[in-house]
């Protein structure tokens, strides 16, 4: 696993790059998921545009306004934090880079190098204002487009989505966030894309009508981007060893480097005993621990073991026992292997993108694209769940986890989508 692109350099290239600690491998992918999704949308709406779906909506532009005092210190503010901590790290380099997220998200670092670099930044705001201020202020009308408005929906997608996401995940493991409820929701792993979903689209949705976008075109040039974003998202929590894993399969265990090897399912108890203390401490006591057993078929015999089972050595949040000979911070593996359900999760919703981005072109009808999406997203998730470790809900004799509730509700709201919008297109073509 690679906690870190500093991890994956090191393993995949053999560079050590110390430098690349700051970059964690999960927030990496999340923000590639992030731009594929813009570049999608980008792509879709533009076809749109010119296809006369979407329009250009006039807005009133004022040219050669002075920059005012609150942007000037804006950029301060924010060069100040920027120079607080990049200067911090490296006048204490030898320090902070044994642990740079904790580094990060503390309040150590250099006041003055906050104040220098603050300073040049709030200077270098006020003279590129000076530069474009006109001798005149001028208003002018001109038409933007949906397509024009995708740096704000990625900004407010980024922003909504990471804060939903977050609340989501704290509201389903709420034990785990009212024993330590500042490190929960400052944590770079713990988040739930359905919350991050929901709370994004919402927000999105409001801002579209207030610009007169047609919301059901939008949504429905969103929707490969976000089966894209998603599959690439899962890539951050499959290669970082975030916990988004499966339950244990019993068919395979660990060694302490990481390998996995195929065992008679018998052997499961003899290892959970060898591991007592881990397992006790994730769940109390040896009974009622999650697992399944399923060995690799003879007719796949093409594929690794690890795919059917792993261990995620190295893993970011440091679960499971200690490697031998491992030293550093990231030294744990999991005794008993876990179905990959995230590497699952990114072959599905990768061809699940191909999906729609191939029907995209040939579905008439508006809202109809993104009720197909809410569908496919639902079921994949749904059916994922029942090898997942996640917390489950007791609702009148159930226990649904919070992803199959929401995933539930996903494909009833895509089909109903799909049946108002055809509705509704039949009714404009009859009146037409």
């Amino acid at each position: 696993m690679y906690p870190n692109l500093y991890y994956a350099f090191k393993d995949l290239l053999g560079l050590e790059l110390p430098f690349f600690k700051l970059f964690q491998t999960f927030g990496f992918f999340v923000a590639i998921a992030f731009l594929a999704a813009a570049y999608t949308l980008t792509s879709e709406l533009k076809r749109r545009e010119r296809l006369g779906l979407l329009k250009g909506i006039p807005e009133t532009i004022t040219k050669g306004k002075p920059v005012s005092t609150t942007d000037i210190l804006i950029n301060g503010v924010v060069g100040f934090i920027l120079g607080f901590k990049i200067i911090g790290i490296i006048s204490d380099w030898e320090n902070v880079s044994q642990d740079l997220q904790s580094f990060v998200l503390s309040t150590r670092g250099s006041f003055i190098g906050g104040v220098i670099v603050g300073a040049v930044v709030a200077y270098f705001k006020y003279r590129s204002g000076q530069k474009q201020k006109s001798e005149k202020e001028v208003t002018v009308t001109e038409l933007v487009y949906p397509h024009q408005r995708v740096p704000d929906f990625t900004v407010m997608a980024a922003i909504a989505g990471l804060i939903g996401a977050k609340v989501f995940h704290n509201l389903e493991n709420w034990g785990d966030f009212v024993q330590d409820p500042i490190g929960a929701l400052l944590s770079f792993s713990g988040l739930t894309f359905y919350g991050g979903l929901i709370v994004a689209s919402f927000v999105i949705i409001r801002y579209a009508r207030r610009k007169s976008i047609n919301v059901l075109q939008l949504i429905d040039s969103a929707a490969p981007g976000l089966m894209l974003a998603y599959g690439v998202g899962r890539m951050g929590c499959h290669f970082s060893g975030d916990g988004d894993w499966g339950i244990y399969n019993s068919a395979y265990v660990t060694d302490a480097t990481g390998h996995v090897a195929q065992v008679d399912p018998s052997k499961f108890q003899e290892v959970l005993k060898a591991n007592e203390q881990f397992f006790a401490r994730q769940y109390g006591s040896l009974e009622h621990i999650p697992h399944a057993a399923f060995a690799k078929p003879q007719g796949l015999s093409f594929l690794p073991d690890w795919f059917f089972a792993y261990g995620y050595p190295h893993n970011v949040i440091n679960e499971g026992v200690l490697m031998p000979g491992c030293t550093g911070k990231y030294c744990s593996v999991l005794p008993i292997s876990v179905y990959p359900t995230a590497l699952y999760e990114i072959i599905a919703c990768l061809l699940l993108f191909a999906l729609l981005w191939s029907i995209r072109k040939k579905i008439r009808v508006p809202g109809m694209v993104f009720g197909i999406y809410l569908i496919l997203n639902g079921v994949e998730r749904f059916f994922i769940e029942k090898i997942r470790v996640n917390t489950k809900y007791d609702i009148f004799g159930f226990h649904p986890t919070q992803a199959e509730i929401i995933s539930t509700l996903m494909v009833i709201g895509g089909a109903v989508l799909i049946w108002y919008c055809r509705k509704l297109y039949t009714s404009a073509k009859t009146i037409s």
